[in-house]
């Protein structure tokens, strides 16, 4: 066998499991550069994502969120996987006037392998 078609032959060797959190690490990557998932690190660019599914947007109380995420926080929205996704695909669309810049998510399995991986602690 050519050791050019083992990457071919990878996902036929790993069980699904781990190859979603293997995408999961990947596409959480660029996202290191403002957040981490260590709950004790603090003060970085963007606010902290260890458990971030299910609690309130904008609701990290140490970090300073954009006026809009303020008002999503007060009207009592929560991160879902359903919302998380729709976020990472446009999250300007979302909330207009975020002070994040980063553009979205385009490919669908990116954007779920990512949500996949921030909601399940185990998978880190």
């Amino acid at each position: 066998m050519r050791l050019f078609a083992i990457p071919l032959l990878l996902p036929l060797l790993l069980p699904a499991p781990a190859i979603a959190e293997e995408n999961g690490v990947r596409a959480f990557a660029p996202c290191r550069a403002c957040h981490s998932l260590d709950p004790a690190e603090r003060n970085l660019p963007g606010p902290n994502l260890s458990g971030v599914i299910g609690r309130a947007v904008g609701g990290a109380a140490e970090f300073d969120y954009s006026p809009v995420l303020r008002k999503a926080r007060d009207e009592g929205v929560r991160w879902d996987a359903n919302r998380l996704e729709a976020f990472l695909a446009d999250p300007a669309a979302m909330f207009p006037g975020l002070w994040m810049s980063m553009r979205g998510i385009e490919d669908v399995a990116e954007r779920q392998a990512l949500v996949k991986f921030l909601e399940d602690p185990s998978s880190r």
